[in-house]
């Protein structure tokens, strides 16, 4: 059985990870009210280097893993530049600024592309920040 859906694996199973460098391949600009993100239950997932990832912003309070979403903001595709894992709470930083957390992740289009939700405190689409093409997104690692 699944050990995520067992509510097995927790965060400090994870002792030190590394960064998760990309650039913006695709900056979106829109809001929804009633999206409908149905967030899976494992709060990590593992990405090739080359991926591309839809990041898609939410200021639900309730957003994590297992939880469903509706009022969001869509920010970008980025590809990733490394092979690495993405973890529930990760910081999300846009040029060196922090825009938010890692939610969770929605498997809705998938095999094409992962939707990664980023917890913010208030919804901003990516032309609403001032994303660019080929702007750096670094999901950070950590040591414990």
């Amino acid at each position: 059985m699944d050990p995520y859906a067992r509510n097995l694996i927790k965060t400090d199973f994870f002792h030190a990870k590394r960064d998760m460098p990309g650039r913006v391949a695709v900056v979106l600009d829109g809001h929804l009210e009633n999206r409908g993100l149905k967030l899976i239950q494992p709060m990590s997932r593992a990405y090739a280097a080359g991926t591309v990832i839809e990041l898609i912003a939410t200021d639900d309070p309730a957003a994590a893993p297992g939880a469903e979403v509706q009022a969001i903001a869509y920010i970008a595709f980025v590809e990733l530049e490394r092979s690495g894992v993405i973890l529930a709470g990760d910081p999300v930083a846009w040029n060196g600024r922090t825009i938010g957390h890692i939610a969770g992740y929605d498997d809705t289009h998938m095999p094409n592309h992962q939707n990664v939700i980023v917890a913010v405190e208030k919804r901003t689409s990516g032309r609403e920040l001032g994303l660019a093409l080929e702007d750096r997104i670094v999901i950070s690692g950590f040591t414990n």
